[in-house]
C-alpha cells in the first residue's frame, strides 16, 4: 500500500503535537481522606476538569490531615485536604507556609454530615443520654489538636465538662469505625461517610449533629503547599477553577442537606462510591455537606478552633493568628474565570 508523502507529514506532526500535549500537562499531587470532603476532587477528576485545565493530577490517600502537612511543607504534595489542625499553626509560625485556599465542606442548617457518634449499645441502655454523659468516656479523633476535638469540646461546655473528664485516643477515621464495632471505644466525632456507615451498622446512634451546637463549622479545607503557591501560581489557580466545577456539580446535587432525586445526583454519587469503595445505597442515605460555590471560607469557625488550640496548648504562640493561613486569592480568581453559579436544571 503506497502512503501520501503529505498525509504523512501531516500525520506525523499531528503525532508531534500530541506527544507534545501530554508532555506539556503540568502534574499535581493530591493527597485525599476518601471522605466526603473530597467529592469535589473525585468529580474534577472522573469529568475531566483537571484534564480540561492541562493538569495530570495524582490523588494519594493520606488518613489524616496532619500527615499531610510536613509533605505540602517540603513539596512532596501540592495540594492536601481536611479539618484544620494545630499543626497547621504551628508550621506557619515556623515559617512554613501551607495555606487554606478554599473550603471543602462545612455544616449548615439541615446539613448536618459531621455528628457525635455513641456506641449504640450505651444508648439503649441508659448510660448515655445527653452531653453530661461524656465524662469519662473514650473517644478517638484522626489526629491530635484538631478541629474534631475543638468542635468535641464545644459539646463539653453545654455540660461543664472538660477535655480532662474524658478519655481521648488517636485512630484514623476507619479504625475508628472498627473500635466502636468491637467496643474498644465509646464514641467520636466523624463525618461521610463513616457516620451513615456506623449508624447503618447499627454500630452506633447519632446522638447530636455538630451543627446543634456549633454552627456553621469549617470541617474540611483545600490546602496549597508554600512551593505550589509561589513556584506555581498560574497552575495553581487553574487546579482551584477545575475543583470549583466540581465542587458547583456537587452543590447541584444537593437540596438542603439531602441527596437530590434525579440524574444529576446519581452520577455523582456513583462517583463518590466507586472513589472510597462504599455501595451507592450508602452514600444515597448519608447527609451530604454544605459545598460552597466559590470556595468560601468561615474564616471565623478557624478563628474558634484557633482559640481552643492555644487554650489546650497544643499551639504555643500567642501571636499567631487564623487569618495568616488563609489565602483567598486563588478561589476568587477562579470563581471570576468561571462567573457567577447557576444552578444546574
Amino acid at each position: 500500500m503506497r502512503h501520501h508523502p503529505i498525509r504523512m507529514i501531516v500525520a506525523a506532526c499531528f503525532g508531534l503535537l500530541s506527544c507534545a500535549a501530554v508532555e506539556a500537562a503540568d502534574k499535581v499531587n493530591v493527597a485525599v481522606l476518601n471522605a466526603a470532603g473530597d467529592v469535589g476532587l473525585f468529580i474534577a477528576q472522573e469529568r475531566g476538569y483537571f484534564r480540561d485545565e492541562g493538569l495530570e493530577v495524582t490523588l494519594t490517600h493520606i488518613d489524616a490531615a496532619a500527615k499531610m502537612i510536613p509533605l505540602l511543607g517540603t513539596g512532596d504534595l501540592d495540594v492536601g485536604g481536611g479539618a484544620t489542625t494545630a499543626g497547621l499553626y504551628n508550621a506557619a509560625d515556623r515559617k512554613i507556609d501551607v495555606r487554606v485556599v478554599a473550603s471543602r465542606a462545612r455544616t449548615a442548617p439541615g446539613y448536618g454530615y459531621q455528628a457525635l457518634v455513641i456506641r449504640k449499645d450505651l444508648v439503649d441502655s441508659g448510660k448515655y443520654k445527653g452531653y453530661g454523659d461524656l465524662k469519662g468516656l473514650k473517644f478517638a479523633f484522626a489526629s491530635p489538636g484538631s478541629t474534631p476535638i475543638s468542635s468535641l469540646n464545644e459539646a463539653l461546655k453545654k455540660a461543664d465538662l472538660k477535655l480532662s473528664d474524658m478519655t481521648l485516643i488517636n485512630l484514623s477515621f476507619a479504625a475508628q469505625v472498627a473500635a466502636l464495632q468491637n467496643g474498644a471505644i465509646d464514641g467520636t466525632i466523624i463525618i461521610e461517610p463513616y457516620l451513615s456507615q456506623l449508624v447503618g451498622q447499627g454500630t452506633a446512634v447519632n446522638v447530636t449533629p455538630t451543627e446543634a451546637y456549633y454552627p456553621s463549622a469549617e470541617v474540611s479545607l483545600l490546602l496549597y503547599g508554600d512551593k505550589f503557591i509561589k513556584e506555581r501560581p498560574l497552575v495553581a489557580t487553574r487546579f482551584m477553577k477545575a475543583f470549583l466545577r466540581g465542587a458547583r456539580d456537587l452543590k447541584d446535587a444537593i437540596d438542603h442537606g439531602r441527596w437530590k432525586s434525579g440524574p444529576v445526583a446519581d452520577d455523582v454519587i456513583r462517583i463518590f462510591a466507586t472513589a472510597v469503595n462504599i455501595p451507592e445505597p450508602v452514600i444515597r442515605g448519608m447527609t451530604p455537606q454544605f459545598a460552597d460555590a466559590d470556595g468560601d471560607v468561615n474564616v471565623e469557625s478557624l478563628r474558634m478552633d484557633l482559640a481552643f488550640f492555644k487554650e489546650s496548648g497544643d499551639v504555643t504562640s500567642q501571636t499567631i493568628t487564623a487569618d495568616k493561613i488563609v489565602d483567598l486569592s486563588f478561589a476568587r480568581a477562579a470563581a471570576k474565570e468561571l462567573g457567577p453559579y447557576k444552578p444546574a436544571n
